[in-house]
């Protein structure tokens, strides 16, 4: 029993892991029960290879999880600002951990379902979003139409999914925005995105 107690103790412990993201070297701490808590995923390097904000970007990852995405980009646009969102509050709580980790003061994570916690008046220049393969599609409709909402005009959004949901996204980017591009399909994800025109 005292062996499996001391097992049990390590699954206890934060997981510490650093990874070099869009030239940036950035640690992270997580734990299990948070989306690929050892390391990061495929969906997450990918789309990380094709964001450019300016360096003033008012930026928006919704389902942030630990932070990744986000935390990148706010060392990507030091003069902006980076609201991360996620629905799971042990996500925010390590985003937030993460933020300091890596002494990143331009960005924050919030408990939000979608834009549900969002100031109403807020707007942003970029959404970005690794979407849950599980998402739904009610709740699907309600994250594109309320990055919409929340996007200035002329800002971008970004989506990386699993291959099997292209074509789904495709058809909902195209009728929320009007438009559609896929940037780039891998082995298992594809980076689209659309324009608030």
């Amino acid at each position: 029993m005292a062996s499996n107690e001391a097992y049990l103790n390590t699954l206890r412990k934060d997981i510490l892991f650093s990874a070099t993201l869009a030239g940036k070297e950035m640690k992270f701490s997580s734990t299990w029960g948070i989306f690929s808590p050892r390391e990061i995923d495929a969906g997450t390097e990918l789309i990380l290879r094709y964001l450019k904000p300016a360096e003033d970007a008012s930026i928006f990852d919704l389902g942030c999880g630990y932070g990744p995405i986000g935390l990148t980009l706010a060392k990507l646009a030091p003069k902006g600002d980076v609201l991360m969102a996620d629905k799971d509050f042990m996500a925010v709580e390590y985003a937030n951990k993460n933020a300091t980790l890596n002494g990143i003061t331009n960005a924050e994570a919030i408990l939000c379902n979608g834009f549900q916690h969002v100031d109403k008046d807020r707007r942003f220049d970029l959404v970005v979003s690794n979407v849950p393969a599980k998402v739904g599609n009610e709740m699907m409709s309600l994250m594109l139409h309320d990055a919409y909402r929340h996007m200035n005009p002329g800002a971008k959004i970004y989506l990386v999914t699993v291959n099997g949901l292209r074509q789904y996204m495709k058809r909902n980017l195209k009728e929320v925005f009007g438009n559609y591009k896929k940037e780039k399909q891998g082995a298992a994800y594809t980076v689209q995105w659309a324009v608030k025109e």
